[in-house]
């Protein structure tokens, strides 16, 4: 665990957290990276990452001794007064204090900002969830999978014939507890600042939202031309070439050649000066109006070669 005090650009921060899982725990992990003295308030049982997944001797899980490193764990059973109170107790004291459950758990147990912000009016309150904490969605339980496809990350990912498919990670909740992080140091940051209002401060951090916000043209494009990006499978829509290609070992290379000085030097590579030169390919999007053949030429090269001489090669 990280004394207080001890180096990093959060040095002397001290953080209250209050959650499960992922979203919440993932943004006081990063706070406790940069030096932040982190408490986090487990339930009886502990934290169910504890037990996720694969496990070592002891039962604990490989994935906590990650996501649950530099911070000091306490035991509460916050249905019960005493334990409400001494999370009143503890932010007496704290800068932030993070909490990742369902709209409203915090209040009912007199946690919410009304009652922290009466304990200690400079505190920083971080709050993570699936929807944000007001809107008709705001309820709803934030589980990663149905807020990827609200944010629209799961239409976009997969292929046009089938199914939409999920990376093999919850990535909507890192994004989240990535987003809280920022948030928080803001907060922070504005707090050291001396700007006007910036005493008690609330971060809501939803993971919807943070999934939404990495969906770059996906909007613009479709406000502006009624364009509406579809699943491109391991190609980029509107960016060649960019594809994963087989090799001769029964392996696979993921090459990206999107810049014109990128792409000169693969066709370089791949014994084709000419298509570098050409002028018929001399930009982005005249590569795009030949996908096809481009990709299958790249293709071609990676089939005969192992995956080592293709990286060796570029």
């Amino acid at each position: 665990a990280a004394a207080r005090g001890a180096g990093g650009p959060l040095a002397g921060v001290r953080v209250v957290e209050v959650g499960n899982f992922i979203a919440g725990p993932h943004c006081a992990t990063i706070l406790g990276y940069y030096g932040a003295e982190v408490i986090k308030v487990e339930p009886p049982g502990g934290d169910q990452i504890r037990v996720f997944r694969n496990v070592d001797a002891s039962g604990t899980s490989w994935w906590w001794r990650s996501i649950g490193r530099n911070k000091k764990s306490v035991v509460m059973d916050l249905k019960k007064p005493g334990a409400q109170q001494a999370v009143r107790d503890l932010c007496k004291g704290a800068d932030v204090l993070l909490e990742n459950f369902r709209p409203g758990k915090m209040e009912s147990w007199g946690l919410g900002p009304a009652e922290i912000e009466a304990v200690n009016e400079s505190i920083v309150y971080t709050r993570v969830s699936g929807y944000g904490q007001d809107g008709p969605y705001a309820p709803r339980p934030g589980f990663a999978s149905a807020c990827e496809a609200m944010g629209g990350f799961r239409y976009v990912n997969g292929f046009e014939d089938r199914p939409s498919v999920r990376p093999n990670l919850s990535m909507g909740d890192t994004l989240a507890g990535i987003n809280a992080a920022l948030g928080t140091t803001m907060a922070l940051f504005a707090k050291q600042k001396g700007n006007a209002g910036a005493g008690f401060q609330v971060v809501d951090s939803s993971i919807y939202e943070a999934v939404w916000g990495i969906m770059e043209g996906v909007l613009p494009d479709y406000d502006g031309a009624g364009l509406v990006r579809s699943p491109s499978g391991s190609t980029v829509t509107g960016i060649v070439p960019t594809n994963t290609y087989p090799t001769k070992d029964g392996k696979a290379v993921v090459i990206g050649s999107n810049s014109n000085a990128l792409f000169k030097r693969l066709m370089n590579a791949i014994g084709r000066p000419d298509i570098g030169d050409s002028d018929q390919y001399d930009d982005n999007q005249k590569r795009v109006e030949h996908q096809e053949f481009l990709d299958n030429l790249i293709g071609e090269w990676t089939a005969a070669l192992t995956a080592q001489e293709v990286l060796d090669a570029v």
